[in-house]
């Protein structure tokens, strides 16, 4: 089953993968061999310590190569804007009550930061914005009761 992520998610990750190979990888096999030269294994610090950062560096090769093996990659950017929310398009919403606009931009579930104002296209305010258009009001189911929005603006940045 294929995920969706934005092609800036993915261009992210290519970014990352590529650092790990030909960066980190090579600096841990010269650390290892390195440590190595100091002698007897059982008691050398920095060759287990080199040993456990290259398992961490492997593991985060393979997580990120089958990522993007299972990604479906959309670039928003060379869609039509119909001003409908769609994935990957950047959404400014108001408060109806208190007039606050907040900016989000709607993403797969690992691209996902609240920090960075990425929404998992999963998440409760994503999928009552999804399909939608600008205009329009939607009512969002949160913790503290339903809250609704205008969809201010969408765009395909």
């Amino acid at each position: 089953m294929k995920y969706p992520m934005t092609k800036q998610g993915a261009e992210a990750l290519e970014v990352e993968l590529k650092h790990l190979k030909t960066e980190l990888r090579p600096q841990i096999t010269q650390a290892i061999a390195e440590a190595r030269e100091l002698g007897d294994l059982k008691e050398n610090a920095e060759y287990h310590a080199a040993r456990e950062q290259q398992g961490m560096v492997e593991a985060r090769i393979r997580d990120i190569e089958g990522r993007l093996s299972n990604a479906q990659v959309i670039d928003v950017t060379a869609i039509a804007h119909t001003g409908k929310v769609i994935f990957g398009t950047t959404v400014t919403i108001a408060n109806v009550d208190t007039d606050e606009e907040v900016v989000y931009q709607i993403v797969g579930d690992d691209e996902a930061d609240i920090k960075q104002r990425k929404l998992s296209v999963n998440s409760p305010i994503a999928r009552a914005l999804i399909g939608k258009e600008e205009g329009e009001i939607v009512a969002v189911k949160t913790p503290g009761g339903v809250v609704e929005y205008e969809i201010v603006e969408v765009q395909h940045l």
